[in-house]
């Protein structure tokens, strides 16, 4: 039992400013990743005149999942490093500059090759912005609950921001005519065909975060144990061949894997959903005599729908997550109880569902009002799968050094995660768009592969949990 001056305290104003900004970069975080979903079917559409389900469309959704994440992860390993060697606050206040203004930049794209530069810089900020957040949380509390607390509450703002991308994207659908015409002053005004796309507005709003952190950065504080090591001189120097000595390689390997499989489920399943909704009997009956520009308009608007629920369950299991993880000691008991409902979940809900979605009841009498059994499968699926990202949050500080925690981190959020596990767009629409898959039209096509996909890293996440290192002890690793 703790004695009174051991429990824990409340957080100063310092902190608060500290747990907002991470709140705010996490939020931003996902917006800035899930955003893809809204954007690039439509981008696409626009900047090469290809359809959906054609060789040509699949091959750049594929192009513009990976080759960002490519590009995030191999930095994000720099970034990481850099966090290390440089300091948490400084590495994350330039990460969140460096996203939020590419994002921006990105709704004036005027070419694929642009759009896909940009969206590189951007998850370059994301990635970098992770590992920093985690380390610099990690190190301000030393009462392990407390902690706990604050790392998943934090973190559950990733699904706040999921949520908010798919609020926005049906803002932008609904009021892209009302919104101001899209051509900066006319710099771009003979290149830009749709000067009101909804999907550029979209990509914009991503510039949101850059804003508080130029307020809050000027009362912001060094991780104070990062920086009384650094005074003291006694700060190692990381070297990512640590990562592979006896004590750390299982570690590394382990984590490293079940990272890429937890984004192998979010990417190479749940991402691909818009892909999926066309295909719904509740969507088609909409799409009937509505001219084209409608029709895109109204399959828009049920993807964002589906998203905000899909959000709202990963909202829901990072707050589980957050409750479970002070309460259960085992890491792998904890993981477990989100691995084993989803490895049954993924083929139920993707190859059975998403191909035959009854209505349950509606809201109104509106179209667009009905309640699908899809709806309830994506709240699960979301939830499961997106509180497992809030795992690796809290996990990876405990098992790694002070002078490695960034490196760490770094390594097995982007290698494992961002480079690996969002590879599994590319192999999901590469699938999709083959003979090999079942299916009579390509939203059908694109779920029984979300579901062969998602079981098949599930199945492998499990498998590996039993390899997974339990942390020696509460406390940080020094």
């Amino acid at each position: 039992m703790r004695s009174i001056s051991e429990q824990p305290r409340g957080l100063t104003g310092t902190e608060w400013l500290i747990c907002s900004l991470a709140a705010i970069g996490f939020a931003f975080d996902i917006y800035e990743l899930l955003m893809g979903q809204f954007v690039f079917p439509p981008a696409i559409a626009e900047l090469t005149g290809a359809r959906p389900g054609t060789p040509e469309f699949q091959s750049w959704v594929g192009r513009l999942f990976y080759i960002p994440a490519l590009a995030g992860g191999v930095f994000g390993l720099l970034g990481g490093w850099l966090t290390d060697r440089l300091g948490r606050r400084r590495v994350l206040t330039w990460s969140i500059l460096v996203y939020a203004i590419s994002a921006f930049l990105a709704g004036f794209s005027t070419s694929m090759t642009m759009l896909l530069i940009l969206r590189c810089t951007t998850f370059v900020g994301v990635c970098v912005e992770f590992v920093a957040a985690v380390a610099w949380l990690a190190e301000l509390f030393t009462d392990a609950k407390q902690r706990e607390k604050v790392l998943g509450y934090t973190q559950a703002f990733s699904s706040v921001g999921g949520l908010l991308v798919a609020v926005a994207n049906g803002l932008c659908v609904r009021y892209a005519l009302d919104l101001p015409s899209i051509d900066l002053f006319g710099w771009f005004g003979d290149h830009i065909k749709d000067h009101h796309a909804p999907w550029r507005y979209t990509l914009m709003s991503g510039l949101i975060p850059a804003i508080p952190l130029i307020l809050i950065r000027p009362f912001l504080p060094e991780s104070p144990a990062w920086a009384r090591k650094k005074a003291e001189g006694k700060l190692k120097r990381p070297r990512l061949s640590e990562l592979f000595t006896p004590e750390l390689r299982k570690t590394t390997v382990v984590t490293t894997l079940m990272f890429a499989c937890a984004y192998g489920a979010a990417f190479g399943a749940i991402q691909q959903v818009p892909q999926m909704v066309p295909g719904f009997l509740q969507v088609q009956s909409r799409l009937a005599g509505q001219s084209p520009e409608e029709q895109k308009l109204i399959r828009q608007a049920a993807a964002a729908n589906y998203g905000k629920v899909q959000e709202i369950g990963g909202l829901t299991g990072r707050c589980l997550f957050a409750v479970l993880a002070v309460y259960i000691v085992s890491r792998r008991r904890v993981l477990r109880l989100f691995q084993v409902p989803g490895l049954l979940l993924m083929p139920v809900v993707f190859a059975g569902v998403a191909t035959h979605n009854p209505t349950l009841f509606t809201l109104g009498a509106g179209p667009g009002t009905e309640v699908t059994l899809f709806h309830l499968g994506i709240f699960l699926v979301g939830l499961v799968t997106v509180a497992q990202f809030s795992f690796w949050g809290n996990y990876l500080p405990r098992v790694y050094p002070m002078h490695l925690r960034g490196t760490g981190e770094g390594f097995a959020a982007n290698i494992g995660g961002r480079l690996i596990g969002t590879s599994f767009a590319w192999v999901t629409n590469a699938l999709a768009a083959s003979t090999l898959m079942p299916g009579a039209s390509a939203p059908a096509k694109m779920a029984y592969t979300a579901a062969l996909i998602g079981f098949l890293v599930y199945a492998a996440g499990f498998a590996l949990s039993f390899a997974l290192p339990e942390p020696k002890a509460e406390a940080l690793p020094e």
